[in-house]
């Protein structure tokens, strides 16, 4: 939990999409089906129009804040309802105001409009309410527990994406996958997504992960994919704790991408029983200082293993087998 040294405004802010509106060539506007946006999920997938002559979408948006952010005489004054979209891959940040549309400041509502050239795959949505406090303006005194994404590449709005899994010979392939070609695959964590590459030239390896045969084969297969999924896990949460964006203070960020997504996941296996800023935070300094990051290395590996169900896939192998050798015995 993060302290400040002022008041905060308590209760919950939240934000919501309204509407969504493409605007094309020529001034052209189309409302998007609500299909095109989820509340559940909280993500805008406007390629769910099936257009590619889009410029720019208008989302409308609306938030609640709590009533006491604007009562008389309390801590806070000029207080201010601020949607912000920002986008890692493009360093894009755009600011939308709300306005209160309710006497007792509950329900804010406006518009946010987002340029396509300005963008290339997710951003992220948040909601901050900002006041004077102190005598010191611009003071954020609360802002929304989750991000809404705009995803610029989907066709469906699904706040999980879905592993890049792609078949190619490692002996021929790409240049700098020519040097593994003794494994079965790789994870690249370096692209807009993690990716497993999985080398064609491994004899068996295709048919095996890809097929469907005998029980045996149904078996080792699972389990095969199990510890690929470990190694997946493993791979991603090393590459977000080692790319964190650090405030003045020294306080580690959570990612706006998959690698905040990632560290939000696993953290409560690696640093059990704390909030999640403060699990963050010890990662990063075990991470970064002299002792501790290695005993956190078994943490991280359980938190792996659990999320790729090697436990499960395991047992499932174990006593499928005991079950084919009584039938063989038989």
């Amino acid at each position: 939990m993060r302290v400040y040294p002022y008041k905060r405004l308590p209760g919950v802010v939240s934000l919501r999409v309204e509407a969504v509106e493409l605007r094309g060539p020529g001034e052209i506007r189309e409302p998007l089906d609500t299909s095109a946006f989820s509340t559940v999920d909280q993500v805008v997938a406007p390629g769910v129009a099936g257009r590619d002559d889009w410029e720019s979408a208008r989302l409308k948006l609306s938030a609640t804040v709590p009533g006491r952010a604007t009562e008389p005489g309390g801590p806070w004054s000029d207080v201010a309802v601020v949607a912000v979209l920002s986008e890692g891959a493009t360093n894009t940040r755009i600011t939308a105001s709300l306005k209160p549309v309710t006497e007792e400041g509950r329900r804010w509502t406006g518009h946010l409009d987002l340029w396509r050239e300005d963008h290339l795959d997710r951003a992220t949505m948040s909601l901050h309410v900002v006041a004077t406090v102190d005598g010191v303006p611009g003071r954020e005194i609360a802002t929304s527990d989750k991000d809404w994404i705009i995803d610029l590449k989907a066709d469906a709005p699904l706040r999980e994406r879905e592993l890049e899994v792609h078949a190619v010979g490692f002996r021929e392939g790409p240049e700098w996958l020519r040097r593994f070609r003794e494994v079965p695959w790789i994870v690249d964590t370096s692209g807009d997504l993690p990716a497993v590459h999985v080398n064609t030239d491994f004899e068996g390896i295709t048919e095996l992960v890809g097929g469907n045969g005998t029980s045996v084969d149904n078996l080792v297969r699972d389990l095969l994919i199990a510890q690929m999924c470990t190694d997946v896990w493993t791979a991603v949460f090393h590459t977000a704790i080692g790319d964190l964006e650090i405030e003045d203070d020294g306080t580690p960020l959570f990612p706006r991408d998959w690698r905040g997504e990632v560290l939000r996941e696993m953290l409560p296996d690696v640093v059990p029983d704390r909030p999640l800023e403060e699990s963050l935070r010890e990662v990063h300094r075990r991470r970064t200082g002299t002792d501790g990051w290695t005993d956190l290395q078994p943490r991280i590996h359980y938190a792996a293993t659990c999320r790729a169900e090697v436990p499960r896939a395991l047992t499932a192998t174990i006593r499928g087998l005991e079950r084919i050798h009584r039938g063989t015995d038989a």
